[in-house]
This record gives structure tokens, C-alpha cells and sequence, in this order.
């Protein structure tokens, strides 16, 4: 029987510096798995699409593109301070727009990282399914914060960009205190809004004895 989870927000090696998932034994880790599907949503590129794509067809596993953008109020600007968002193409229409988020990121809005801003964001929205984010993402960061109102602004605000169908808290539990603190108000604006709730793992790597290698790439 297939695994009912599947993991929605995995960083590869193309993940510069922070992931060590290489794809080839992304791919095979998750048929050995059992798992139906497997995405990766590396910082701000698409580098290793293409490569998630042949590898999870070689083992019967669907490939799911996404990418962890970094999202500012006006990529113009040089200015220091951005947000997470976990994105991911549920169509060839959403593929194409993560296409164009990425290259603006590192084209138009490259100030240490590739930021979008929320006009990039509105402008190619169709086809992309946004989860909140991590203990980075806007939400949780107002919530760790102690700000409610700012963390169920910003998840309308995403909303009114994506459309309710599209839009996914995102909660997650790597045994953080941040994330154990903040997880039930995650869950209440889950209810309070009638958006669906998504557990993902922001997995760096693929095995637990992995860790001592992981901590020495960071």
C-alpha cells in the first residue's frame, strides 16, 4: 500500500549551501517509500526540474516542480528583508509561471537572494498553488512574533492573489520550539479562514544519519 504522505517542500543540492538531496536518490528514497509523488522547491530556482523529472519517471514516482521564492514588498529596491513561500505548478500554465518568478528573481530582483515582489507574484499566479511557508514565511514570522493580525492579513493577502482554491497553511514539525509555540495558531487560522491545513517536512536531506554531513555543508 502506497505511503499517504508525500513530501511537498524538499530542497535538492541545487539548493545552494542548505539542501543535500541529490536528486537521483530523491527520486528512488521515495519509490523505496512507497510515496506516489515527490516535489522539490528549491531557493529561488528551478535548476533541477528537468532532473526531478527523468529520475521520477525511472521509478514510477510523479514529479512535483515548486520552488521557495523569496518575496519582498518592492524587488526594485536594494534593500535588505524578505519572506519564504513555498509554490508549486499544478499545471503547464504554473510551470511556465515559476519559470518566470525564478529568472525575475535572479534578473530583475537579485539583491543577495532573488526576490520577487508581490507584483511579480500577482502577475503570474495562475497555475500555482501557494502553502504559507516555513518558520521564514511571513505568516509564521508575524505569529512567532506575536503579531495575529499581520499573520491573517498576510495569509488573505495571498489569497487575493492566488485564490482561496490555491492557498494552503503550511505547519510543520522538525521538533523546533519556534514551531511547537506556533503550530495551534496556525491551525486556528486554518479553521477561522476555511483554508485547508498541509503538513510538509522541509527536508534538507534524505536519511537521519545524514545530519552530521548536512550540519558540516551548512
Amino acid at each position: 500500500m502506497a505511503a499517504e504522505f508525500v513530501h511537498l517542500h524538499v530542497h535538492s543540492e541545487f539548493s545552494i549551501l542548505d539542501g543535500a538531496c541529490r536528486i537521483p536518490q530523491l527520486a528512488e528514497r521515495a519509490a523505496e517509500l512507497e510515496m506516489p509523488a515527490v516535489a522539490i522547491t528549491d531557493h529561488g530556482s528551478l535548476a533541477g526540474a528537468v532532473q526531478l523529472y527523468q529520475q521520477a519517471a525511472k521509478h514510477g514516482v510523479k514529479p512535483l516542480i515548486g520552488c521557495e521564492v523569496y518575496v519582498c514588498e518592492d524587488s526594485a529596491r536594494q534593500e535588505k528583508g524578505y519572506a519564504h513561500l513555498t509554490l508549486l505548478a499544478e499545471s503547464n500554465e504554473g510551470y511556465g509561471n515559476l519559470i518566470k518568478l525564478a529568472s525575475a528573481g535572479y534578473l530583475e530582483g537579485y539583491y543577495y537572494k532573488p526576490r520577487v515582489d508581490w507584483n511579480h507574484l500577482a502577475a503570474h499566479a495562475n497555475g500555482l498553488v501557494a502553502l504559507s511557508g516555513c518558520l521564514s514565511g511571513r505568516v509564521s514570522r508575524a505569529l512567532e512574533e506575536s503579531r495575529p493580525r499581520d499573520a491573517a492579513a498576510d495569509l488573505d493577502r495571498l489569497v487575493q492573489v492566488f485564490g482561496k482554491d490555491n492557498v494552503y497553511v503550511e505547519i510543520q514539525n522538525a521538533g523546533l520550539a519556534e514551531q511547537a509555540r506556533i503550530n495551534p495558531a496556525l491551525a486556528q487560522l486554518a479553521t477561522g479562514t476555511g483554508l485547508p491545513l498541509v503538513a510538509t517536512g522541509d527536508v534538507h536531506y534524505l536519511r537521519h544519519e545524514d545530519a552530521r554531513a548536512h550540519e558540516a555543508l551548512l
